[in-house]
């Protein structure tokens, strides 16, 4: 009965959670949550980069960007929009957008998928992180 009651609570404090998923590369950031582990992503913003995109990217570009995205990230944490989060970003931007983090929001990273899935629907996004 008390191991019965411990899970129970341990699942309803899991659900409180809420988990922000970024997917993101330097021309693109979309930013979903989920409760719990979950998931069920709700999109809740999609910024995009007003530089130039494709080739044309310059690398100075990109790093403005993460910038945006890590103050954007930053601010979620400040208001306590999530507990936890989860990446899916381009490898190169996922370098670019750690470094721009303070540690207190590194530290509610449990996931780093270093793909690039920003160009995909969420029902896609959602069963490429399922295989993680």
């Amino acid at each position: 009965m008390a191991a019965d009651l411990a899970t129970d609570h341990a699942e309803r404090l899991i659900m409180a959670v809420t988990t922000w998923v970024v997917v993101a590369d330097g021309s693109r950031a979309r930013f979903f949550e989920t409760p719990g582990l979950k998931l069920d992503l709700r999109e809740i913003e999609d910024l995009v980069n007003i530089a130039p995109s494709g080739p044309a990217l310059s690398e100075k570009d990109r790093e403005k960007f993460a910038k945006t995205v890590a103050d954007r990230v930053e601010q979620g944490r400040l208001h306590q929009r999530y507990q936890r989060l989860r990446f899916a970003v381009e490898p190169k931007f996922l370098g670019m957008l750690r470094k721009r983090l303070s540690e207190e929001t590194r530290q509610m990273i449990f996931e780093e998928i270093n793909e690039d899935l920003s160009a995909l629907d969420a029902r896609e996004i959602q069963a490429h992180l399922r295989r993680h």
